[in-house]
């Protein structure tokens, strides 16, 4: 069985022990196994006790040293313990114990000392509740007495001892029953009290009372208005003052700027005999136009009040509540009498700066000096702008009738007239672009000559070179001796404002010449030509070209072109009178802007940075910008046809030609010159750019009709061809139904531009895809010259006499080659080579002649003859 291992023995000895008694089986344990571990164990005890021999002999004198201080610790150890046992008997004995005794002593003092202080709470409380009661004795015959202002201070003092109580009485019944009666009379003084202010201050549609005196029930003598007031509680007197600063706002301040009302102001006795001090209002009669007098009514309002109410005021409310009418009178006089009165006409403007300078004095008296509002100052803020704002209601009533116009025209038809555009290049007669004896080829001399006085040529040499017959030449002298009548010109005319007077004399020409369209050319004698301009546009065919110099013509300059009165070249073209009103507008805001500045009734204020005038002389600008953005707008349904697109282009063109001219004469322009000539720019951008949409938008659809020929492939079977022929035919009448829309529009210049240019796109790509045929058979090389000759039908587009040949190459720069391209369909071998010697063909490139003679004619030695011949080049003449 196990036993204890000493503490003292080795560690190791105790582990090998013990590591062989846990390896010993039931076999192996026996005696003698036992006995040598025993054996093992003493020696090691044996082997220790002489360890602790021989360590004790080494140092002996330490061995005693601490021997006897371990005895001298035991011997203090057990006197200690003696002495705390006998001072614990000395302390704890129930009987003679020391702290029995003084805790019994503890006891009877603690007892002795709560007697003491619960006889001195009962006589505070006491004493507290007596002079509870004598304060609220006191307070209910001051209430009875009517005596109110005392009463207030009573009840204040009283509330004061209920909440400074004793904590012992604070839950007390008695507290709650005097805390009720004084709530009861508290309600009841504010009662008598607000019925007090009632009757002494009197606010109603009709008049204001204000009673210095005010009879209370079972009051002996009246109480002064400023006792009642300073006697009301804080909140109830701010709900009393904020609904009389209402209704004296509404019945007597903005009331008076609403209908004509007369105040006064008077004093009379009640019927119990009491003063009373009173500002009637009484309505003015209908016909009353005086616009100071709601001014005055401001004037009598504030004095009565500052007379009879401020001074009354407590405290607390003398100063903020006549600071806080100022705002509410402020806006009411900008809101109700400044702002809406603001005049529309400038012959309005000098009684109503009367009324200004009105409102700003009494704004310095009244709101400044009596109601203390130093720091605003809103009226005369706005005075001091009241030029900007006069120009600003100006500009938005400008902008807001050119709205109007401008939406107003598009709910019906749109009225035009035909304005003069003066073209851009003079050319005189002695100065052609060839000698006379290429005048007839050209079309350049269709003219005649200038009917000036200076001319080099008489007029039977006319005769001989134009065969004009006798009728026609005294028709032209009759009109050349017209312009020399001396008129005195209305400056309205320079600017075409006086368009509509003189309509039937100066537009019947050119109306009758653009009617239907165009209507029938008149005889060359019918028009006095003076120069002849050359379109900017106009191609020259080549020099070396002999089929151009046979069928290359101009057209006639006197069927449209007239002399403005400054002597250059016009031509009518259709403008609509929308234009017109939109020009009007902008002068007359030039003028108004001019006539305020000249008039000197706002003169420039050092810290203004705009001179009088210049916003509404702006406004003629903003008009402009306004109908350029709002007309593409609302008129969008009808910016999709072709004429309406155009017309808008010739009215933004009339615009800036008009805002040029009043840029150059007009002296009122030079504030806002740099911003008209701006708008100038812009408007010949926007005309430029809906001209080019225009012929764009045709180009598009006549390129998108011409797709559908699936590039006139195929022809000689029939759908294919009766495909391209309906694609071709569509295209002629596309081109024929814009021309027709435009020629009534556009001046001639233009009108012949965008026709060429619809009709350059068509030929472009039905010369693109024809040469891009690789193999063209006999049969359908007839097909296709016949498609090409449906187009010849276009040539009479550009045809004005039909006894002379057309100029359509001037404006076609492909015509020649397409016309060619028809020839050379059907053309033998010998003809293409005789027309390419000849540099008839110079319009065609080496390469696109090289193709389409592969495509045409079969691989022969005839064929590579040609086609070396046209590599080396068109023929140099």
């Amino acid at each position: 069985m196990p036993f204890p291992i000493p503490d003292h023995l080795p560690l190791d000895i105790s582990s090998n022990v013990l590591s062989k008694f846990d390896s010993v089986t039931s076999q192996s344990l026996n005696s003698s196994f036992a006995s040598s571990c025993r054996a093992e164990l003493d020696e090691s005890i044996r082997l220790t006790k002489t360890k602790i021999h021989d360590r004790i002999c080494a140092d002996s004198s330490s061995f005693q040293r601490q021997l006897s201080s371990a005895k001298s610790f035991k011997e203090r150890l057990d006197t200690l313990s003696r002495h705390v046992q006998a001072l614990s008997v000395t302390l704890s004995d129930s009987k003679s114990g020391l702290v029995p005794v003084l805790l019994e002593a503890l006891e009877a003092h603690q007892l002795l000392a709560q007697e003491s202080l619960n006889v001195d709470v009962l006589s505070d409380s006491l004493s507290h509740l007596s002079e509870c009661r004598a304060q609220l004795d006191a307070l209910q015959k001051l209430v009875d007495a009517g005596d109110l202002p005392p009463a207030v201070v009573a009840c204040h003092a009283l509330s004061s001892l209920l909440i400074l109580v004793p904590g012992p009485l604070k839950d007390a019944s008695v507290v709650s029953e005097m805390q009720t009666r004084l709530r009861v009379l508290s309600n009841r003084m504010e009662e008598l009290l607000s019925d007090a202010y009632t009757k002494s201050v009197v606010v109603n549609a009709s008049e204001v009372i204000i009673k210095p005196f005010v009879l209370v029930p079972r009051s002996l003598k009246p109480l002064p208005l400023s006792s009642v007031l300073s006697s009301i509680s804080s909140a109830s007197l701010a709900v009393h003052l904020s609904t009389l600063r209402r209704d004296i706002l509404t019945h007597y301040i903005e009331c008076s700027f609403d209908q004509p009302t007369s105040l006064t102001v008077s004093a009379m006795q009640d019927t119990s005999g009491a003063l009373m001090h009173v500002l009637g209002r009484f309505p003015s009669p209908p016909n009353t136009t005086d616009t100071v007098s709601p001014l005055a009514n401001v004037s009598t309002a504030l004095d009565f009040l500052h007379k009879q109410l401020f001074p009354v005021l407590p405290l607390p409310h003398k100063h903020s509540f006549p600071r806080s009418l100022s705002k509410p009178i402020s806006t009411a006089i900008l809101a109700r009498l400044l702002i809406p009165g603001l005049p529309s006409q400038l012959e309005a403007l000098p009684a109503f700066l009367q009324i200004v300078n009105k409102a700003v004095d009494l704004e310095d008296k009244y709101i400044v000096g009596m109601l203390d509002a130093s720091s605003e100052r809103d009226i005369k803020a706005w005075v001091n702008n009241v030029c900007t704002h006069y120009e600003r209601q100006r500009r938005s009533h400008i902008l807001n009738s050119a709205r109007k116009l401008i939406i107003q025209s598009i709910s019906s038809s749109e009225p035009t007239f035909y304005a003069q555009l003066p073209l851009l290049q003079e050319i005189p007669d002695n100065a052609g672009l060839a000698p006379s004896d290429e005048g007839d080829a050209w079309g350049l001399d269709d003219d005649g000559q200038s009917s000036n006085a200076g001319s080099s040529r008489s007029a039977p040499e006319e005769e001989n070179v134009w065969g004009f017959d006798d009728d026609q030449q005294g028709e032209t002298e009759t009109q050349q001796a017209d312009p020399v009548e001396v008129v005195e010109e209305d400056p309205g005319d320079a600017w075409g404002w006086n368009d509509e007077e003189h309509a039937p004399e100066e537009l019947v020409q050119a109306e009758d010449t653009w009617d239907d369209p165009w209507g029938e050319e008149p005889a060359l004698s019918e028009v006095t030509p003076a120069v002849r301009t050359v379109p900017v546009s106009s191609q020259l065919p080549p020099a070396n070209s002999a089929h151009a110099t046979q069928r290359v013509s101009r057209p006639t300059d006197g069927t449209s072109r007239y002399p403005s009165k400054s002597g250059l070249i016009t031509e009518p073209y259709l403008v609509s009178t929308l234009a017109k009103s939109i020009i009007h507008t902008v002068e007359d805001a030039l003028h108004e802007g001019q006539g305020l500045s000249s008039s000197g009734i706002f003169p420039t204020s050092s810290t203004s940075t705009t001179t009088p005038g210049t916003l509404i002389m702006q406004s003629g600008a903003l008009v402009l910008d306004l109908y350029r953005a709002v007309y593409p707008i609302v008129a969008a349904a009808r910016l999709v046809r072709p004429g309406d697109v155009m017309k808008f282009s010739n009215n933004c063109c009339w615009l800036a030609e008009e805002v040029g001219r009043l840029v150059v004469h007009e002296r009122a322009v030079l504030v806002v010159k740099d911003k008209l000539e701006e708008c100038k720019s812009v408007l010949q951008v926007l005309a430029d750019s809906w001209y080019q949409d225009g012929i764009d938008i045709q180009r598009t659809a006549l390129c998108d009709i011409l797709a559908s020929a699936k590039g006139f492939t195929d022809t000689s079977d029939q759908d294919r061809y009766d495909d391209c022929e309906m694609s071709i035919s569509r295209v002629v009448r596309e081109i024929r139904s814009a021309a027709n829309a435009w020629k009534p529009v556009l001046p001639k210049s233009k009108y012949y531009t965008a026709v060429g240019a619809i009709v350059e796109v068509s030929l472009q790509r039905i010369l693109e895809n024809i040469l891009a045929i690789p193999d063209i058979p006999e049969v359908e090389s007839h097909k296709l010259s016949e498609l090409c000759r449906i187009l010849a039908a276009l040539e009479g587009l550009f045809v004005e006499d039909f006894s002379e040949s057309s100029f359509v190459v001037s404006y076609v720069p492909s015509w020649l080659k397409f016309s060619y391209l028809s020839e050379l369909l059907e053309a033998s071998m010998a003809d293409l080579t005789y027309l390419f010697g000849e540099g008839a063909l110079v319009d065609f490139e080496v390469d696109e002649l090289a193709k389409l003679v592969r495509a045409l004619f079969a691989d022969t030695p005839l064929r590579t003859n040609t086609l070396d011949k046209i590599m080396g080049g068109h023929p140099v003449r």
